[in-house]
């Protein structure tokens, strides 16, 4: 069997188990690719030669549109790989791409890897300077980036080819590769293990890593994704996440194109609810995936009826809180699936369509990924229910973990150490395999001797109105050692006063068992990653100064009493 039919046999393979949860873990097998696999030219050109079905969709803010059929996309596609290699683009040459959701971030992807180069990408948000700090750890040989970039990006120093999205003085033009004579690239005869992407992590809690993600690793690894998101061949899949993360690869490129489904993505400057739900309804979406923030801000709104084509609804990026879950139900009568995965490995646990979703949980471990919860104190595998870091089984290592971090051996090491993959997130596990995530193995801590989870106690925070998003880190407290503080970014419309503290303690102390109180509150923008992660670890470096702006729960004693 040829890599493209074995490819497909195991794509099929899972579309047949929808809905079939314990067949499918049971009977998934990645397929058998050989040596040398390419998946731009095996997957992606072999189902989109001569196919005039829409690959893609981007509406402006505006109302344009720019539509490409997969016919076009692999012959654009094509046109690009052979003006990339007439200005040096060769076959393992990293290029740092540094785009936004435009049709050329899609096109530059594919030629990239149909060139056997690696891909870098980088959200657009960078500074210069990050850009140069990318380049030096990368070994990066080419930019791409937009024309409205390359004043700010002139000077980064380094020897590199400098590729701009339009005209700029000293810069190479990307767009002129359309004007090229079309003709098929060949196969690059890369290997199962050459690098096809590079990814820095967003850093919540250390220095970025350097991800390293080989020719399978990522476009074979999102097999379970795709089922996981429950894409159908046909489908209109809209994926809300900026360009240069790893989410973005998952769900607006590799997951939508492995299941032959269109990606649909609206640009807007400022998020609109009224006006992404219309999007939603106009382009009779399938399939919808959102961060939690967005989620968030889309039941502050008006949610109105179910979108008529809406069919599947996922959370990801981080834990989604079970309030929002159920709000979303009752206004649409849909499920909001949640997930669990990480930047080096594809996704891992989720809750797949047609199986029984349970409150707060991520799901059950996906088809052909090994996912073990390991005890932090013996460092054994669970047996039974309990509280563990979520690991990835080394001796049944799935092809959808990364290669390692890249020049990086010790960090490597150590996050492969003991024959699992350790992702540094604890949950806990039912009896029926249901995975509850408890927080960054970092982020958990103890006050009076009892454990505390962030999310948790963040959970029940953001159901107050006043609240819009919330970070929970320990306090000093002489007597308990620590307690819960809240650092809260207020909704529209509420003021940082003592009513409104007065509110929120009075909220959590009903919802939440003594032990888990928060005791303090402070009233401020929360720091976040580039991703739009928030960095607990700032939040807990500031308690270590005495902070004057924040509310003890000390402070309304006969209120609260």
């Amino acid at each position: 069997m040829d890599v493209t039919s074995a490819y497909r046999a195991s794509r099929d393979q899972l579309l047949s188990m929808r809905g079939d949860y314990r067949r499918a873990v049971a009977e998934f097998q990645w397929p058998q690719l050989g040596d040398r696999f390419n998946w731009a030219v095996d997957w992606f050109d072999a189902i989109a030669r001569g196919n005039d079905r829409p690959a893609l969709a981007v509406v402006e803010e505006d109302g344009s549109a720019i539509e490409r059929s997969f016919d076009e996309m692999a012959r654009a596609s094509d046109r690009l790989a052979s003006w990339l290699a007439s200005n040096g683009v060769v076959k393992g040459d990293p290029v740092l791409l540094m785009l936004g959701n435009q049709v050329e971030l899609w096109e530059s992807m594919l030629a990239i890897m149909k060139l056997g180069a690696v891909v870098l990408p980088t959200t657009t948000a960078v500074t210069a300077a990050d850009v140069a700090e990318r380049i030096a750890r990368s070994g990066a040989r080419h930019l791409i980036c937009k024309a409205a970039d390359t004043a700010r990006l002139g000077k980064v120093p380094g020897e590199f080819t400098r590729i701009s999205v339009g005209q700029a003085d000293g810069w190479a033009d990307l767009r002129e590769a359309a004007t090229l004579e079309w003709a098929p690239i060949k196969h690059p005869r890369t290997s199962v293990d050459d690098p096809v992407l590079l990814y820095f992590t967003s850093g919540t809690t250390s220095r970025p890593k350097l991800v390293e993600h080989t020719q399978v690793s990522y476009p074979v690894g999102h097999l379970p994704t795709m089922y996981f998101l429950g894409i159908l061949p046909g489908d209109v899949h809209l994926n809300i996440s900026s360009p240069g993360w790893a989410k973005h690869a998952w769900s607006c490129f590799f997951a939508p194109w492995i299941a032959e489904a269109t990606v649909f993505v609206y640009n807007y400057s400022r998020f609109d609810s009224a006006a992404l739900l219309g999007q939603i309804r106009a382009r009779e979406v399938n399939s919808f995936c959102a961060p939690p923030t967005v989620w968030r801000m889309l039941i502050k709104a008006e949610l109105g009826e179910r979108p008529a084509g809406l069919r599947e609804a996922v959370g990801a990026g981080e834990p989604l809180n079970p309030e929002v879950i159920e709000q979303v139900r009752r206004a649409w009568g849909l499920t909001i699936r949640d997930g669990f995965g990480q930047t080096e490995t594809t996704a891992q646990v989720g809750n797949v369509p047609g199986a029984e979703v349970k409150p707060g949980s991520m799901g059950r471990p996906l088809p052909g990924v090994p996912v073990v919860l390991v005890d932090v104190g013996t460092h054994k595998p669970l047996i039974g229910p309990g509280e563990g870091e979520i690991c990835l089984e080394l001796a049944r290592r799935p092809l959808s973990l990364m290669k390692g971090y890249q020049s990086d051996p010790e960090r490597t090491a150590e996050a492969m150490a003991g024959g699992y993959y350790h992702t540094g997130d604890v949950a806990t596990i039912d009896s029926e395999g249901y995975i509850f995530y408890v927080g960054r193995t970092d982020d958990v801590f103890k006050a009076s001797d009892y454990k505390i989870s962030p999310f948790e106690l963040e959970s029940v925070l953001i159901e107050h109105p006043a609240v819009a998003e919330a970070a929970v880190v320990p306090a000093a407290d002489p007597i308990r050692l620590a307690v819960p503080k809240a650092y809260i970014a207020l909704a529209p419309g509420h003021e940082p006063t003592r009513e409104t503290a007065l509110s929120i303690f009075k909220h959590t102390r009903e919802r939440l068992n003594p032990y888990q109180r928060v005791r303090r509150i402070e009233f401020s923008d929360l720091p976040k990653t580039l991703s739009g992660k928030i960095r607990r670890v700032e939040l807990r470096a500031r308690e270590n100064e005495p902070r004057p702006d924040e509310w003890r729960d000390d402070q309304f004693r006969s209120e609260l009493s």
